[in-house]
C-alpha cells in the first residue's frame, strides 16, 4: 500500500515511514485504567461508568464494535464520552466483549447478540428495574439494533452503524470481498479472524488517508497534545481481538449480500428489522465518515448529522459538543417520556 500510494514521490514514503517509526517508538506512558466488570456472561463483561460520579439515571448501555478493543469510548481523561455522560447524572456502562477462542469459531454476529449481548440487557432490566438504553458505536450500533429487536429496551441510538452494507458503494464491497477471498483459507482452520484481517480491510477503504496520517505525525513534536492523542487513537485502531471464523464470515457475508439491508438477517427464527422497533431511535451518521458512509446508515426518522470522520465523531476535538452534548440531551428526553 505504501509503494502504491507514494510511488511517484519518494519524500512521501520516506516521510511515511519516520512517522511510522516515531509511532513504534514513543512513550506510552502509564496506561488509562477501565473501572473493573460489575457482570459477567461467559466472557463478555460490564463496566460500570455511573458509579464513580454517584449516577442515578437510567442504565445506558454502550456497545462498542466487535473490531478493536471497546476503550475507544474511553480513550483518555479528557476523551472520554462514558465518563463525561457519567459525571453528568447517566449511569453509563460498556460491554466488553472480551476475547474470543477458537472453540467459538461457529458463532456468528447474532450469536453473539442471543447469547452476550441479550443476556446482558435482560440482567441490566432485573438489576435497574427498567430497560436499559442502547447506544451502539460502529458494528456494536448494528448489533445493538438486533438486540433491540430481539427483547424490549428504552431505547436505541446508533453512531456511525452500518445497516444498510449496499452504502458502502459496488468498488468497497468488491475490494472486501477480494480480501475475504484471500484470507478465508487462512482462518477457516484458525477458527478466528485475526485482527490484521480485518486492518487491511480498513486500509482499504482509504489508503490515502492511512499514509498521510503518519506523514503528518512524523512532523509532530513527540510530546505534544497532538502527538499523545495520535499514538492513543493508533493503539486503538491497531489493537483488538480476533473475531470468531463464524462472525468474520458473517461480516463479509454482510458486506456481500447487504443481509440487514435487504431484511434478510435473521437470529434465530426472528427477521431483524429497526424499522418495526418499538422505541425511540436515532441515528448519529458522520456526512464525512469513509470507513463507515453515511448511505449505509438505517435510516432512523430521528437522523443527527456530523461533519466529523468515523473516529473524530467519538474522540475529535469536536467530540462532546457534535455528538455527546446531543447523545446526553436524547437520553435525557427519553427518560422522561417513560
Amino acid at each position: 500500500m505504501l509503494r502504491s500510494e507514494t510511488a511517484a514521490d519518494p519524500a512521501r514514503r520516506h516521510a511515511a515511514l519516520a512517522g511510522l517509526r516515531a509511532y513504534q517508538a514513543a512513550d506510552r506512558g502509564p496506561p488509562h485504567p477501565m473501572p473493573p466488570p460489575v457482570h459477567r456472561i461467559g466472557r463478555a463483561v460490564v463496566r460500570d461508568y455511573g458509579r464513580a460520579s454517584g449516577a442515578a439515571g437510567p442504565p445506558v448501555l454502550f456497545v462498542p464494535s466487535l473490531i478493536n478493543p471497546p476503550f475507544v469510548l474511553d480513550l483518555a481523561p479528557d476523551r472520554s464520552m462514558l465518563r463525561w455522560l457519567g459525571a453528568r447524572g447517566h449511569h453509563a456502562l460498556l460491554l466488553d466483549w472480551g476475547t474470543p477462542s477458537s472453540t467459538e469459531r461457529a458463532l456468528d454476529i447474532g450469536g453473539h447478540v442471543a447469547t452476550l449481548l441479550v443476556p446482558m440487557v435482560d440482567w441490566l432490566c432485573e438489576r435497574f428495574g427498567t430497560a436499559p438504553v442502547l447506544a451502539g458505536y460502529c458494528l456494536g450500533g448494528t448489533m445493538a439494533a438486533a438486540a433491540a429487536a430481539l427483547t424490549p429496551v428504552s431505547g436505541l441510538a446508533m453512531i456511525a452503524a452500518p445497516w444498510r452494507f449496499a452504502g458502502f458503494g459496488d468498488a468497497a464491497r468488491a475490494r472486501i470481498a477480494a480480501l475475504w477471498h484471500q484470507a478465508e483459507p487462512i482462518c477457516a482452520p484458525l477458527g478466528l479472524v485475526p485482527m490484521e484481517v480485518l486492518q487491511s480491510a480498513f486500509w482499504s477503504l482509504d489508503p490515502a488517508r492511512t499514509i498521510a496520517k503518519f506523514e503528518a505525525f512524523a512532523a509532530m513534536a513527540p510530546d505534544s497534545p497532538a502527538a499523545r492523542a495520535f499514538v492513543a487513537l493508533e493503539d486503538w485502531a491497531n489493537g483488538g481481538a480476533p473475531l470468531t471464523y463464524a462472525a468474520g464470515a458473517q461480516l463479509f457475508d454482510f458486506f456481500a449480500r447487504d443481509l440487514p439491508g435487504s431484511g434478510g438477517w435473521t437470529i434465530g427464527a426472528r427477521a431483524i428489522d429497526p424499522a418495526a422497533l418499538d422505541c425511540p431511535a436515532i441515528d448519529f451518521v458522520s456526512t464525512s465518515d469513509r470507513i463507515v458512509p453515511e448511505a449505509s446508515a438505517a435510516g432512523f426518522a430521528d437522523r443527527r448529522a456530523l461533519d466529523a470522520g468515523h473516529v473524530g465523531m467519538v474522540v475529535g476535538g469536536r467530540a462532546r459538543d457534535q455528538l455527546w452534548a446531543p447523545l446526553a440531551d436524547w437520553i435525557s428526553a427519553v427518560a422522561g417520556a417513560r
